[in-house]
């Protein structure tokens, strides 16, 4: 024991490993009254590390070349020993992943926890969620098949609908005229090395910041304002470690079963996870009858094909889809409302953000559908599509969710906060 304690003696002259231990885990204090929306946070941080050690382990026998891409994923699938293991745990976690994070951000709509003073880390955890986005866009070419191939056709093509610089935006992206050993290797550079790397930097930024400011909570309150005058320790915070600590060891093993039960018994989960098309090899002279992007992108691919072509172009669709998403970086200033937390809101917010989230489910819906999957209209509609025109409604419920913010979040009626945390 004595010479354990002299090695830490001597790695903490040379090192802050004590310090950064008390700072961050030991002495780091959180509300007490965390509830199951607080989960997610470790866990996302979890599955980051399970995505970085398969995606290690695939690259050591994935070939990113146009003739042989396809083949090495059978053969990784096929021959490596334990490889289809790896290659569905990748492909589970991917998915995974974004339905974490999905719910984290839900639990920062429901409790405030974009509001002063924790704009920065809402801003930093946006740019985390861009850089997944880039990363899964990156990775999804990487299985060289038919859909993946298509679907990075379809996006990139996107581009070119900016005025002025749009062709030449998509031909650099591409690296060539068409999707090809080009822009493969370029994609595969970026998924690999560039973007997580981003991704590290912006993870740590993003624990700094929270360590920073502190934790939110279900009451929305802030707990540095009420200490204990003798060793100015939160009257509501307990230390992260060991008590959160063993929290968030029951969330992992209860997401680990989830995941195992994923992984081994429904990897593809009926062509949303992995789309049947993509176990066919790419083929550019031959287009799906439907193509859409993975499952966590269709609800801003939906809100594209809502939006109908000016002149003949596209833009003002990608203008409206790349704003769904940026749109969340403004949410510290739009919000106008005297109290964080859902608990304390109106009626008004809790009805705005209802009909958000059924928006947001629907219109991801719909984009994992052809347009025509309902039929058309008569003609007293222009014999439009009905999925489009329930589409171009869902839209503008997403927007108005944010547009008119500032005035439904002032003028509801809200309860008064309490001084100290309830359970």
């Amino acid at each position: 024991m004595y010479k354990v304690k002299a090695l830490l003696n001597w790695v903490d002259e040379r090192f802050p490993l004590t310090a950064t231990w008390k700072s961050h885990l030991s002495e780091y204090y959180a509300p007490k009254n965390f509830n199951f929306w607080y989960f997610f946070g470790s866990l996302a941080l979890l599955i980051l590390v399970m995505q970085f050690v398969t995606g290690i382990l695939l690259t050591m026998h994935y070939k990113p070349d146009a003739a042989q891409a396809f083949a090495s994923v059978e053969y990784i699938m096929r021959d490596v020993p334990w490889g289809w293991l790896i290659r569905y745990m990748h492909s589970t976690g991917a998915s995974l992943f974004f339905i974490v994070i999905y719910l984290h951000m839900f639990r920062g709509l429901i409790y405030g926890s974009y509001r002063k003073p924790r704009e920065l880390l809402w801003l930093i955890g946006m740019l985390i969620y861009l850089c997944l986005m880039a990363e899964a866009f990156f990775g999804y070419l990487l299985p060289w098949g038919q859909m993946s191939y298509w679907g990075a056709q379809v996006i990139v093509n996107l581009f070119g609908a900016v005025p002025f610089i749009g062709p030449d935006l998509s031909l650099w992206i591409r690296g060539d005229y068409v999707v090809s050993d080009a822009t493969l290797n370029r994609f595969f550079a970026f998924h690999v090395i560039a973007v997580p790397l981003v991704l590290l930097g912006l993870v740590a930024a993003h624990l700094v910041a929270l360590h920073e400011v502190g934790s939110n909570n279900p009451d929305g309150i802030e707990i540095k304002k009420k200490k204990d005058p003798r060793t100015g320790i939160p009257l509501d915070g307990i230390a992260f470690h060991p008590y959160y600590v063993v929290k968030d060891i029951v969330g992992v093993v209860v997401f680990l079963m989830v995941f195992s039960a994923i992984v081994f018994f429904a990897p593809e989960m009926g062509g949303y996870f992995l789309e049947h098309n993509n176990f066919i090899p790419a083929d550019p002279l031959k287009t799906p009858l439907h193509i859409a992007p993975v499952w966590y992108f269709t609800p801003y691919y939906s809100i594209l094909r809502a939006v109908p072509p000016l002149f003949g172009s596209q833009f003002p669709g990608v203008m409206a889809m790349g704003l769904s998403v940026m749109i969340f970086f403004l949410l510290p200033w739009l919000d106008r409302g005297a109290v964080k937390s859902i608990r304390y809101r109106g009626p008004i917010y809790k009805g705005a953000l209802a009909l958000f989230v059924v928006a947001f489910l629907i219109l991801g819906y719909l984009g994992t559908k052809p347009i025509d999957v309902w039929g058309q209209f008569g003609s007293w509609l222009g014999g439009a599509d009905r999925a489009t025109v329930l589409a171009r409604i869902f839209t503008v419920i997403y927007f108005l969710f944010f547009v008119l913010m500032p005035w439904y979040t002032r003028i509801d009626k809200t309860k008064p906060e309490p001084e100290r945390v309830t359970s």
